[in-house]
């Protein structure tokens, strides 16, 4: 955006609940705040975004502003920030000492990051600006001064709690402008310091990835056209000139792999696909696959098998085609979801697909994700037949354990509570800030619930949190992953939480998405709020043998 756009932005008038952000640099901050307020708030359109800055000169005191009110902190890392010497306010001729000094320096900032870590989320850019003529070798060698201090900032990147921009994720284009530096102490020219706070913005409020991929067969999975080609005359190499064919099945076991599901949904004979995914050279892992919708039927019917299966809603989904007619019906079936043309040949058709399942870890529960939905299977059938259901829950050998506690072992419960839309009981998000100053509530107490059963593991599937009042549980946050309906699962979370209090009280708030824990609702708690024996009258019977950190008991039908 241009510099106009975004004091106008800035300045507008706002309401709502308020993001506080700390903003750390070396330098003036001047229109970098200024462009970061602006991001912030097409991001965040119903908060009030306020943002404080550091220490002029000084990164570390900077960071020691940080506090439990800070909703993200920000740190812009240039090169002076090592060592004056290396700004092109006061540069002057160095040595081999100045690695020292540097290191020195840059250790005091590492470990105030890591002090300020502890109480909010830091997102850290690494040195953007180029040095200044300091060195005795010509501007195109690399000096090795120079790659000793570039060498000490990876070093930095690679172990610092913060989450760091990548720099070439930043337009191309001068990122110095020395007379505004040299005049009031601000480096940049306005178009950098806006796509550096674009980037800054963007990883502290990244969008919530994309949970599945269906893709098509042929002149996508593969070059070439199954049915006029054969099971062996279709590619994916170099030799045949299709080597990108190859490298998009390659991706795709690299998103499986991050537990992201993957489905087909192409027109094709399904002796032929089958005959096809038998082929030994092939990249992609043909198990990963699941639903395989190889039909004649359109392929709108196809993504609505998928959608059934996974128990998804559209706007979870990414389809691939490289038909444009074909997506377009898709697209106009299911407006939410983003269908995407198979391009051939293009390095950002590559990298833009996997970005949108981007995720900073994967968890035991990724992995698990496709083989539980293949399990599942059993249980979703069952689950119109009262009879059928008792039946295979009562033989399932099922397992859950509730582990109680403010401080679970990972980001786990964050991740479900701000991803899951239909088992959740008011749709309410949370930064790290705010989960914080929840958590820290001395009457809250968090429950995180993980299930298995000999169908397989499901992992940490749930969380439950509130706030004890006067004997009873005002329960604020419920949600449950999709991956575990039909069990009654939610069933025996409330049954622990009234083994533990009298009555629970629910603060459920309706939205577009959670029609599942409405209805569950419905049965159990219709008036928001459920005591122990009414709750008993209504619950159907359960099977799990149940585990919680303040005692163990099991119940059967």
């Amino acid at each position: 955006m241009k510099l106009l756009e975004a004091l106008q932005i800035a300045n507008a008038p706002q309401q709502g609940d308020p993001f506080r952000a700390l903003l750390v640099t070396g330098f003036s901050p001047l229109h970098l705040e200024t462009a970061l307020k602006a991001h912030l708030r097409l991001a965040l359109a119903g908060r009030t975004v306020t943002i404080q800055t550091g220490v002029f000169g000084d990164i570390a005191a900077g960071l020691e502003k940080a506090d439990a009110g800070s909703n993200a902190i920000f740190v812009a890392l240039e090169w002076a920030d090592l060592d004056p010497r290396l700004g092109w306010r006061t540069m002057a001729k160095s040595g081999e000492e100045i690695v020292g000094d540097a290191r020195a320096r840059l250790d005091r900032i590492s470990a105030a990051i890591a002090a300020a870590a502890r109480v909010a989320q830091v997102v850290l850019s690494l040195p953007t600006l180029p040095l200044p003529p300091i060195f005795h070798t010509c501007s195109g060698e690399l000096n090795r001064i120079e790659g000793g201090l570039r060498r000490m900032v990876y070093e930095l990147a690679a172990s610092t709690r913060a989450t760091v921009l990548h720099p070439e994720s930043l337009r191309a284009g001068s990122s110095h402008d020395l007379r505004t530096d040299l005049l009031n102490g601000f480096p940049y020219p306005f178009a950098h310091a806006d796509a550096l706070a674009a980037g800054l913005a963007w990883l502290a409020l990244p969008v919530v990835p994309k949970k599945g991929l269906v893709t098509d067969l042929d002149e996508t999975l593969w070059g070439g056209v199954l049915g006029d080609d054969g099971p062996e005359g279709i590619s994916w190499d170099l030799e045949h000139h299709t080597q990108f064919h190859g490298l998009y099945q390659e991706l795709l076991n690299l998103l499986s792999d991050s537990g992201v599901l993957l489905g087909v949904a192409s027109k094709n004979d399904a002796a032929l696909v089958e005959k096809a995914f038998t082929r030994r050279d092939l990249a992609v892992r043909p198990s990963q696959f699941f639903p395989v919708e190889a039909h004649w039927a359109s392929k709108v019917e196809s993504l609505r098998r998928i959608l059934l299966a996974w128990n998804i809603a559209p706007d979870a989904v990414v389809f691939v085609d490289d038909n444009p007619l074909e997506l377009e019906q898709v697209k106009s079936a299911y407006p939410t979801m983003e269908c995407i043309q198979f391009r051939e040949d293009d390095a950002r058709f590559l990298t833009g697909l996997r970005d949108r399942f981007a995720k900073r870890e994967i968890r035991e529960e990724d992995r698990l994700r496709v083989e539980s939905l293949r399990t599942g299977g059993a249980v979703l059938q069952a689950a119109g037949n009262p009879a059928s259901l008792d039946a295979l829950l009562a033989g399932a050998e099922a397992r859950i354990v509730v582990r109680w506690g403010k401080q679970p072992p990972d980001a786990r419960a964050l991740e479900l509570i701000n991803k899951t839309n239909q088992f959740n009981l008011n749709g309410e998000r949370f930064d790290e800030a705010d989960w914080n100053a929840y958590l820290a509530d001395s009457s809250t107490h968090l429950a995180l619930v993980e299930y298995e059963d000999r169908f397989g593991k499901l992992g940490r599937i749930a969380v439950l949190a509130g706030r004890e009042r006067e004997g009873r549980f005002d329960l604020d946050i419920w949600v449950m992953s999709c991956r575990a309906f039909s069990r009654r699962i939610e069933y025996q979370c409330l049954k622990v939480l009234l083994g533990r209090w009298e009555t629970v009280r629910l603060r459920f708030v309706p939205t577009e998405r959670n029609g599942p824990i409405r209805q569950f609702i419905g049965e159990v708690a219709p008036e928001l709020a459920v005591r122990r024996d009414e709750f008993d009258s209504r619950c159907p019977p359960l099977y799990h043998q149940t585990e919680s950190d303040y005692g163990q008991y099991s119940t059967t039908g």
